[in-house]
């Protein structure tokens, strides 16, 4: 794993005001007296003053006038670092000699023109702002949800390499461990996920697991993770968890969910997570049932990897599927729409939309983006051409209901497929926790070398629904705010594996298929792991764990490379 670069919006922006002083200057009629008289004969005249040259003009339509904006054409890719040849992708770069007050005035431009809430942001001053992405920062809506979190939780932007790195699943090093901060601080408790399949973390030559779910990190490279208290020790924490490189040899201590410990040595190697992390068959009294652990839209290789887990759920002949979401938290949009579409089947989804996407009200029928017709975004029923060639005809289930297992990490992307399906009529029985709610999607876009995600739309379903920026909750929940469906309010199980029958949200979910309860709140309960006494919690330095890139937690409507 390794660290993600892409900056959260600062809550407040601190302004400089620039004073703008006119500089005067006096001239005088033949010669330059004070009082306008004429210089007597015979006298040489000084010589004559010429004012100082004005200050040159800004580059063109970069003056700020609240409320005027130039069109955001004006000031795309004018940048003042020039990019020159092609990025990783053989795209060549667009961009052109400017200056990084248009870079700003770009972004001012945009924002106006494509973000959802565009009469919520305040209009500043680009030159205000000492840099772009600070402005960045500023440029969308502060109000909340009626249960008081932001509207808008997802501004953001990184350096376009990044995106791009990402969008090709370009290796990065790790030991294919993702893990859970339960207490960054002393006294800590990292757990584990999932590991990746084959990966150093997951099997050792024999075949044996290193990491499994529910293990804890006890000591790294011998030094106590639970409660190591200065900086150079967690330094060096920090440098063994997230490798900057392949070929990182660290031994890891781990306490097991059965309370078993065990030490062990890995060494980091360059991997791409795979988006389908495991499925399964499990043979029931009432017919087989499919398990599917999809852990992101994103990157393009998600579309193969769904494609062939949905084949070998439809050559099972599975009467119902499990689709565990609970680690995933978005991606391309598409993709979502055609897994929906592999649920729902074609007789449900003839004719329907899967999202429609409304923009802001200046937009009317036209996606402000691209410009074209603001047409809604359909149940794909072929391949688009990510990784499964466009016009290959998908396979589909057919089913009237499927159960999706959820946590406040199940996003955007995510709760489309939830929100799609039940736009078309299939019953969606949600097992687990709130989502994160985030009916948002975006275009990413480039600007001379920094990439923007900025809320440009609402998805709303064939039904005409889409509010639920408070998240969906299973219909037991507790939960004040959300928008509920048929299911269970389970805890997260560290304690078995996923895809194990007895795993907590998984056991809820084929108990519900056969008896419409639910299990009682102890046994939900029971699961969790301990989390520290904060009386007993110690000062040090936290250990973050990297935040999840930006397209793992949005809606991307990226094409498909080539259209």
């Amino acid at each position: 794993m390794r660290r993600s670069k892409f900056r959260k919006p600062a809550r407040a922006a601190a302004i400089s005001v620039l004073a703008v002083g006119a500089a005067v200057w006096l001239s005088a009629c033949g010669g330059g007296g004070s009082s306008g008289t004429p210089a007597p004969q015979g006298s040489v005249p000084p010589p004559a003053v010429s004012p100082p040259p004005p200050p040159p003009p800004p580059p063109g339509g970069s003056s700020w006038t609240s409320g005027v904006f130039q069109a955001a054409s004006t000031f795309k890719d004018r940048c003042e670092t020039v990019r020159t040849g092609r990025d990783i992708e053989g795209n060549t770069f667009p961009d052109r000699a400017g200056s990084a007050i248009e870079e700003r005035f770009w972004l001012r431009s945009w924002t106006n023109e494509t973000y959802l809430w565009n009469t919520e942001v305040a209009d500043r001053n680009p030159a205000d702002f000492s840099s772009r992405t600070d402005y960045f920062a500023i440029l969308r809506t502060f109000a909340r949800t009626a249960s008081g979190k932001d509207k808008d939780d997802f501004h953001f932007s990184e350096p376009t390499t990044e995106t791009l790195i990402r969008r090709t699943a370009a290796p990065q090093a790790t030991y294919g461990a993702n893990f859970r901060s339960i207490s960054a601080s002393p006294p800590r408790d990292f757990r584990v996920r999932y590991t990746e399949p084959g990966s150093p973390a997951a099997t050792t030559a024999n075949g044996q697991p290193n990491f499994e779910r529910g293990s804890r990190l006890l000591r790294v490279n011998g030094i106590d993770f639970v409660n190591a208290s200065s900086q150079a020790d967690v330094n060096q924490l920090n440098a063994a968890l997230f490798p900057s490189a392949a070929g990182v040899t660290t031994t890891f201590t781990v306490e097991d969910a059965d309370g078993a410990q065990r030490t062990f040595t890995l060494t980091s190697v360059n991997l791409s997570p795979k988006p389908v992390n495991r499925t399964s068959v499990i043979n029931t009294s009432s017919g087989s049932v499919g398990y599917i652990l999809f852990n992101t839209f994103s990157p393009f290789v998600s579309e193969r990897e769904i494609v062939d887990a949905m084949t070998q759920m439809r050559t099972a002949g599975v009467r119902d599927l499990v689709l565990d979401l609970r680690y995933n938290g978005g991606g391309l949009l598409a993709v979502a729409s055609e897994l929906s579409y592999m649920v729902a089947g074609d007789t449900r989804t003839r004719n329907q939309p899967f999202e429609r996407l409304r923009f802001n009200a200046a937009a009317g029928n036209r996606n402000p983006v691209t410009g074209a017709t603001n047409n809604p975004v359909p149940f794909y029923t072929t391949g688009q051409g990510f990784t499964v060639n466009s016009g290959t005809a998908l396979p589909t289930l057919n089913l009237p209901r499927v159960f999706v297992l959820t946590t406040p990490s199940t996003c955007s992307a995510s709760e489309a497929v939830i929100n799609g399906l039940r736009g078309v009529g299939v019953e969606v029985i949600q097992i687990g926790g709130t989502t994160c709610g985030k009916p948002f999607g975006f275009y990413p876009q480039d600007n001379c070398g920094e990439t923007y995600y900025t809320i440009q739309f609402q998805g709303v379903n064939a039904a005409g629904f889409g509010d639920y920026a408070d998240g969906f909750i299973p219909n037991n929940s507790t939960a004040s705010f959300g928008v509920r469906l048929p299911g269970c309010a389970v805890a997260d199980d560290l304690s078995r594996e996923l895809g194990d029958p007895n795993e907590g949200l998984l056991s809820a979910a084929l108990a519900y298929r056969s008896s419409f309860a639910c299990p009682t709140a102890s046994s939900a309960e029971a699961a969790q792991p301990r989390t520290d006494d904060p009386k007993t919690t110690t000062k040090g330095p936290p250990i973050n764990l990297p935040e999840p890139s930006v397209m793992e937690l949005n809606r991307d409507m990226t094409p498909p490379p080539g259209q």
